[in-house]
């Protein structure tokens, strides 16, 4: 995937970015320094062909490095592998705030595009939208780097620790894995906000049939959310999302027990 992003508009993608890393803010001072950063593909994107600015987030060489393919892993000092596990643990609370904020705001896009049409301005409209757009991409790769450190913990050596740390340890890759999943979820049935509103959910360009003409993201499936008169029952799907979001605020006490125990087998 990252041998295709050159084919990218990438000072287009850096300016946008203003040079920044998208994930921990590590900024380039001209361009000089433009070399240490990276453009990182986030979210579904196209099998062939060009990936588009708005799949495309800007990250700096460490943070590149943290999302490349992991290598295997014999062991890991205990300290070590429990700043990995609490650092994890960090991310994901704040990756779960991020996303509430996200569902937040795409929940309020079919009442910002009827205030729109009906005031006959989109000035306001231009602002959310781009806002739209930079959430999801930073979403996605908060998402991304979690799941990029979760590998890292898969490819340890379990042989190396004794068995309560592995079971410890196995507990916690489970809740958080859980976590990941129900995240990309409440994630996807966000972006159908903008597929019922016969919006692409990547760069919310128009769509034309079941693909985005711009980007070429495939529309999200809203048969599920349809009414009998074909539209898009918001009112359901909202209540989905809310109710997916509270199961990742359950999951989120698990994780944190299950963090405190496994630091207890550590230093044990």
């Amino acid at each position: 995937m990252t041998s295709r992003d050159w084919r990218a508009d990438r000072e287009a993608v850096f300016d946008r970015d203003a040079f920044t890393c998208r994930h921990c803010g590590t900024d380039a001072d001209g361009d000089d320094e433009s070399t240490a950063l990276r453009l990182y593909p986030v979210g579904d994107v196209p099998l062939e062909g060009e990936v588009h600015e708005s799949a495309l987030v800007t990250v700096c060489a460490d943070c590149f490095a943290t999302l490349e393919e992991p290598e295997r892993t014999e062991s890991m000092a205990a300290d070590d592998l429990f700043q990995l596990v609490r650092e994890t643990t960090r991310l994901q609370g704040t990756t779960i705030s991020a996303v509430a904020e996200f569902t937040s705001l795409a929940t309020s896009l079919p009442s910002t595009l009827q205030s729109a049409l009906d005031d006959g301005t989109d000035a306001d409209v231009d602002d959310t939208l781009a806002e739209y757009r930079r959430d999801r991409r930073d979403i996605l790769l908060a998402v991304a780097v979690v799941d990029a450190r979760l590998e890292r913990l898969s490819t340890l050596d379990d042989d190396a620790y004794d068995p309560e740390v592995r079971t410890a340890l196995a507990a916690f890759s489970d809740a958080a894995a859980d976590l990941q999943s129900t995240l990309r979820e409440v994630v996807a049935l966000s972006e159908t906000v903008a597929t019922g509103l016969e919006r692409c959910h990547g760069c919310f360009d128009p769509l034309e049939g079941e693909r985005c003409p711009t980007c070429g993201l495939e529309a999200r499936e809203t048969a599920d959310w349809q009414d009998e008169d074909s539209t898009l029952a918001f009112d359901r799907l909202f209540a989905t999302v809310n109710e997916r979001l509270q199961g990742a605020s359950e999951t989120t006490e698990t994780l944190t027990d299950r963090t405190t125990a496994l630091a207890e087998r550590l230093t044990a």
